[in-house]
């Protein structure tokens, strides 16, 4: 039995994700900063889904999961799927002019540190497994090649602190992949995806949206790792 646990599990990308592994016979945790939401979110699932209260900005919180998910048996598959972006008053991204050193704080303290947080915590674990595999849910708007492209549809994103985020969650799986040459560790793009990180203005379904993450959560030890997928295949840097 593979065992998984999936950050910001409660809704959106995450809960999709939940879904498909557990019908590809996954037991998955489904870590939520809210407590209630990831009950219903795991009863929604129903059997497979086992609900784990993660703020991954919290250390207790982090430490606390590892203890409830140790005494389950153990981990083979991390997916670190929560993420924020920073808005300003209007609930528009905040653009160059506007982003302040504490939205990219308040972005960062989620989406690197607490990559870097809940990852570290359950090193110990991951290690012990005999198939580990990570999964950084970055995004196309990490590629420096493609924002730096003023051809490239990603050019015309406005926002700062999202995009410096996922380049720093991608630099990150290169070093854990370098580090750890045993665990499949691996970067993915799931694609403007419909979900509340974007108002639900995104051009894909979660099911889509999901497609790589799922994929990319299943590997086996001869796979890629240090890499930076989406469902097309590798991505530019």
């Amino acid at each position: 039995m593979t065992t998984t646990l999936i950050t910001g599990a409660n809704k959106g990308l995450g809960q999709e994700t939940a879904r498909r592994l557990i019908a590809a016979g996954h037991t998955v945790y489904i870590g939520s900063r809210d407590a209630d939401r990831g009950r219903r979110a795991a009863e929604r699932l129903g059997e497979g889904a086992r609900a784990v209260q993660l703020d991954v900005t919290d250390d207790a919180s982090v430490a606390a999961a590892v203890k409830v998910i140790e005494g389950g048996g153990g981990l083979d598959v991390l997916v670190n799927n929560a993420g924020i972006e920073a808005r300003g008053p209007d609930n528009e991204v905040a653009g160059a002019a506007d982003v302040t050193a504490d939205m990219m704080r308040e972005v960062f303290e989620t989406n690197v540190f607490g990559t870097v947080r809940v990852t570290h915590a359950f090193l110990p674990l991951l290690r012990r497994s005999t198939s580990p595999v990570v999964v950084n849910v970055s995004s196309g708007l990490a590629s420096l090649t493609h924002l730096a492209d003023p051809g490239h549809p990603a050019a015309f994103y406005p926002g700062v602190a999202y995009p410096a985020s996922k380049t720093a969650v991608n630099m990150i799986t290169v070093q854990y992949a370098k580090a750890f040459p045993a665990m499949r560790i691996n970067a993915v793009e799931p694609g403007f995806t419909k979900t509340d990180l974007n108002g639900n203005t995104g051009t894909q379904t979660v099911e889509e949206g999901a497609e790589i993450i799922v994929r990319m959560a299943q590997l086996g030890p001869d796979d890629p790792s240090g890499g930076y997928f989406d469902a097309a295949g590798p991505l530019p840097w």
